[in-house]
Formats: structure tokens, C-alpha cells, sequence
């Protein structure tokens, strides 16, 4: 991927930034630093498979804020505040994001600066006050019961109907980018795989890809596709896992183990084509690390089998009346504020947004060959289930025909231990939940020196927040499993 760097004064960057995203081609993809002194704002152009770079040096730790006129940008700003301390000025909400009260307000976890702050007390978070008669509040976590990860939600409600929803995360911070700056280049891609554990095959890949284009280093074309496959999987497996939950929250028992079953078998999908359920340690830079030549034709015919499985348990499932009842109209994300907080994958297909990275990003066998994209306009729950239900399906369908057409050939090429200097890599992957990105520079000795990933929960979160305003409270597990967002790869 063509990757451009252009220095943007900071004080021009807004109205310049406004005006490229205009244009439907545009995307942003993240906004973040090198190391304190600089705003790095990363806009991605879909028609060309293109990324461009907009470098603005700070002159303290201050600048306007985007998030007025650029919705998309609140989430990733209170970021930057927290691990770099340069603060958006006017940003309607700042709060810290994942630095809480028990860390000092001197602490800038990813900046070379020291911090400017007079106080050397404890942070402060506020949640927003709904008032009115009869307005109460309820506090959900971040302790959950069973094995949910940690996260924190503040309902302010009058009688069932939510008016408003407070999420708050970062309880599982544990200084993924930090660590990734630190370690060796051979190393990393453990640190990666284990930075949203559900997601290792994308982590993996978006980590290759990244250090593939800093390298320059040419991939066989088989390899090419067994990394396909390994994304693809993932995809399936993960699908099925979130319409495991959605049936469970309805009550619908019956179809929920159903799917549950099935959801094993695509991970034996995983486990007859890496060795490993989850695809922990396949793929790495330069291609993947065994081939399953004895074992394609086996994976070809538990595919279909599965395909075939999936079929009378979905038509069950979305064809039944009380699924419809329970589903449609219920956690709605309008086409307008989905494009204006840059919703991603799933979420962003079933509210109309016609964005899929594999139709627009080298990765993989990707755009070359790609999956058809599945839309829905309604931005509901039912919606969010129809477009898993299509996507894993289309997945499957994809799979099959890897399989048909996969060459023979090496499976890696070489990649030396050593990177040029003051270089930048760009990994972009279709993950199961959306874009997911990885973008890494090297400093003068040729070493990591930053090393940031955006999520695609990262787009996402805010839109359960829209989603459950004036719904009942006992539709927000219902509307949370719709969206079934990561905690680890927010908090990283």
C-alpha cells in the first residue's frame, strides 16, 4: 500500500481534513502520535488503495479539537490526552479513556515529553447528570457476572426507557503499544496476537502486512491465500459465536446450543488449518508458518458440511416470530450517525455504510478476490444479525473457492531481522467486528519506535451508547451482544 507523509499546519489541518472527508472515497483511520510533539492524523483513500499521513507539529500540548465538527474523532482524541497529554481544546466530552483515577495526572505513558501539569494529584472522571422528576440512575460493572471482560456502564433512566448511556473502559489497559515499541521485531507478533485474544488471526495478519511494507518484502501467493483462509475462519467462527448470544438473550435456548455446536466445528476449521483453534502463532511476517497441504481437502468437506449444518438452524432462527419481535426496531443506529462516528464492519453495513476493507486494501488475497459485501439499512439489531448471518455464510462460500483455486508454492518469504530507518509500515484488515489497523515507524537505528493499532471497537462504542436511547433497559443485553465490541482492543 502506497503510503504518502505530508507536514499539515495544525491551525489548517481542520478545515482540510473537513473538506477531504467530504469526498465518499475518504476515510479517517486514526488520529494519534509519534511521540508528544506532533498530531498524526491517518486518512484513508478507498479508490486507490492509498493512505496519506498528515504530520502537524505542535508548539505546546494544545490544539482545537476535530470533535465539534468531526464526530469520529471524540474516542480517539481522549486517547491521545491520555497517553501523550496533548490536550483538544474544546472537545465537548473529555474524559480520560483508559488512564484512571489511581494513575497520576504526570503520567503520559507514550510521550518523550515531560508532562507540563502543575498538579501532581489524581485524575478525576465525572459521569454526565441526566436531571429531571423521576430520572434514576443504575451503575452496571465493571465487574460482570461470568466471564465478560470488564467495563462500566452508567444508565440514566425514567421508569424502563433509557435516556442515556455512559460507557466507560479502559479497565483492562495493559500497555500494548508501549510493550510493541520495546520489543524485538520477532517478537512482536505474540504481543499482537494477544491484544484482543478473539481476534489473533486480523492482529496477526494487520502486524505482517505492516512490517511487509516497511521491508518491501514480496509474499509466494500461496501463502496469500492460507492467510485468507485463517481471516475468513476467524470470521465464521466469531459470527457464529455472537448469534450464539443474541439467541441466548431472547430465551431461545434451542438455537443457541445449536449454534454453539456449530460454532466448535468452525474451530476445527482453525485447527485443521493451523494447529491451533484459535490460529495462535500462524501467521507471521513473510507468510504463515506451516502448510495444511494433507489437510485442504479434509477442511474443504467440514466446510461445506458446516455450511450445510448452519442452513435449517439460521432459517430457524430468523424466520421465528418472537426473534422478530424482540429484534426489530430495537437498538437503532440511524445512516447519518453512522456515517458521522465512522462506524465500522458489521455495525456500519447494517446502518448502510458501504464499507468493507477487503473490497478496498491489499491484504491477503484482498481486493484481488473479495467476499460480496451484505447491506442492510435499518441499523437495528435484527439488522446487525442478518449481516452476520450473510457475512458467515459468504465466508464459507469464499473459503470453498480459496480452496479450489489455492497454487501451489512456498509458503513465507525471507524477512531480515533488521528494518530501515525512520520508515513506516500500514497493515489495514477486514477483522470480524471491521477495519482494524496497525501502523508502525521505525526510528534512526532501524528499531520500532511507535507502535499503534486502532480497533474497530474504537468506531464502534459510542454507537451502543445512540443505540439504546429510548429503549428499555431490558433490551440493552440485547443491543450489547449486537454489537458484541471488545474491551481488550479498545484498552490495549
Amino acid at each position: 500500500m502506497n503510503v504518502d507523509t505530508l507536514a499539515v499546519n495544525i491551525e489548517d489541518r481542520q478545515d482540510a481534513l473537513i473538506s477531504r472527508l467530504a469526498e465518499p472515497k475518504n476515510r479517517l483511520g486514526m488520529i494519534t502520535s509519534v511521540d508528544g510533539r506532533q498530531v498524526v492524523t491517518l486518512l484513508l483513500d478507498t479508490a486507490s488503495n492509498s493512505a496519506t499521513l498528515w504530520e502537524s507539529q505542535l508548539k505546546d500540548e494544545k490544539y482545537s479539537s476535530l470533535t465539534p465538527r468531526i464526530p469520529q474523532a471524540h474516542w480517539m482524541e481522549r486517547t491521545m490526552w491520555d497517553m501523550f497529554g496533548i490536550e483538544p481544546l474544546h472537545h465537548p466530552r473529555l474524559k480520560h479513556n483508559l488512564l484512571h483515577e489511581q494513575y497520576d495526572e504526570k503520567l503520559l505513558p507514550l510521550s518523550t515529553k515531560v508532562s507540563s501539569s502543575d498538579s501532581s494529584g489524581r485524575r478525576q472522571y465525572q459521569s454526565m447528570k441526566v436531571k429531571g422528576d423521576g430520572i434514576y440512575e443504575i451503575p452496571v460493572g465493571p465487574i460482570h457476572a461470568g466471564v465478560i471482560e470488564p467495563g462500566h456502564f452508567h444508565f440514566s433512566c425514567l421508569g424502563e426507557v433509557i435516556f442515556n448511556l455512559e460507557i466507560r473502559l479502559g479497565y483492562v489497559h495493559r500497555g500494548v503499544e508501549k510493550r510493541l515499541s520495546e520489543s524485538s521485531w520477532n517478537k512482536q507478533r505474540f504481543i499482537v496476537e494477544a491484544a484482543a485474544s478473539d481476534s489473533a488471526a486480523a492482529n496477526a495478519l494487520a502486524h505482517a502486512v505492516a512490517l511487509e511494507s516497511i521491508g518491501n518484502i514480496a509474499l509466494p501467493e500461496r501463502a496469500q491465500y492460507l492467510r485468507s483462509m485463517a481471516l475468513e475462519i476467524e470470521r465464521v467462527a466469531m459470527h457464529i459465536s455472537d448469534l450464539v448470544g443474541l439467541a441466548g438473550d431472547i430465551g431461545f435456548l434451542g438455537i443457541s446450543s445449536s449454534f454453539g455446536r456449530l460454532r466448535g466445528a468452525a474451530l476445527g476449521l482453525a485447527d485443521l488449518l493451523t494447529g491451533s483453534r484459535f490460529q495462535r502463532g500462524y501467521i507471521c511476517p513473510g507468510g504463515v508458518i506451516q502448510d495444511a497441504d494433507k489437510e485442504l481437502s479434509k477442511l474443504k468437506v467440514c466446510a461445506k458440511n458446516l455450511q450445510h449444518d448452519l442452513e435449517p438452524v439460521i432459517n430457524a432462527f430468523l424466520s421465528n416470530q418472537v426473534v422478530l419481535d424482540r429484534m426489530e426496531n430495537i437498538g437503532k443506529v440511524s445512516q447519518r450517525l453512522a456515517k458521522d462516528f465512522g462506524l465500522v464492519g458489521v455495525a456500519g453495513r447494517a446502518s448502510n455504510q458501504a464499507y468493507d476493507a477487503r473490497h478496498h486494501f491489499s491484504c491477503g488475497v484482498y481486493p484481488l478476490l473479495k467476499p460480496k459485501m451484505a447491506l442492510e439499512a435499518d441499523g437495528d439489531v435484527f439488522c446487525r444479525a442478518k449481516i452476520r448471518v450473510s457475512e458467515l455464510m459468504e465466508s464459507l462460500e469464499f473459503i470453498d473457492m480459496l480452496l479450489e483455486t489455492i497454487p501451489q508454492g512456498a509458503i513465507s518469504s525471507k524477512v531480515s531481522e533488521k528494518f530501515p530507518a525512520n520508515a513506516i509500515g500500514l497493515g489495514i484488515v477486514e477483522a470480524h467486528r471491521g477495519e482494524l489497523i496497525h501502523l508502525v515507524y521505525t526510528g534512526e537505528d532501524g528499531n520500532c519506535k511507535r507502535y499503534a493499532i486502532k480497533d474497530p471497537s474504537v468506531n464502534n462504542w459510542t454507537a451502543l451508547a445512540i443505540a439504546v436511547r429510548n429503549n428499555l433497559v431490558s433490551d440493552f443485553p440485547l443491543c450489547n451482544k449486537s454489537f458484541s465490541l471488545s474491551y481488550s482492543g479498545h484498552d490495549l
